[in-house]
């Protein structure tokens, strides 16, 4: 299993960044081989995404999410994954957006992008272009603020 962990400070203010990450139909607009998510219901999201070139279906669960702070989730099937996204308010209008992702590739295509260090530039670039993405707009397509507790919490 390997770990990614990327970080971004986005010039927006804390809100902002949250409430366009909890959109996660708009993954596709800046998530390199993310071709669609759905969102089934508060916890539970379908991913179709496409990585060098094979393309996997699966669903994740929402683990825990509080509003401004932090979105974690875990992969319930295929590609076996875990991470959180966590918002760290710099000043009034920056923040700083870190993903950490436990990955576990599947098949040998996967196992040698993650070998050559593929995932980990995929990530980068993902949190690059959610910089380019919120910034150009300066606001969130849409917001959703319900908490999510940790499991046995």
């Amino acid at each position: 299993m390997s770990t990614i962990t990327e970080a971004v400070d986005v010039s927006v203010p804390v809100a902002t960044a949250y409430n366009q990450w909890t959109q996660f139909e708009e993954f596709p607009r800046f998530m390199e081989g993310v071709e669609e998510i759905r969102q089934i219901d508060p916890t539970h999201i379908h991913w179709v995404v496409s990585i060098a070139g094979v393309k996997r279906e699966f669903d994740a669960t929402i683990t825990e999410q509080h509003p401004d702070e932090r979105v974690a989730w875990t992969s319930d099937g295929g590609p076996n994954h875990a991470g959180v996204i966590t918002f760290h308010r710099l000043d009034d209008d920056k923040t700083r957006v870190t993903a950490q992702m436990d990955v576990d590739p599947e098949g040998f295509v996967e196992n040698v992008a993650d070998k050559l260090g593929v995932l980990g530039k995929r990530v980068k670039g993902d949190m690059s272009r959610f910089k380019e993405f919120i910034e150009s707009r300066g606001t969130e397509t849409d917001a959703w603020r319900g908490e999510v507790d940790r499991p046995g919490s």
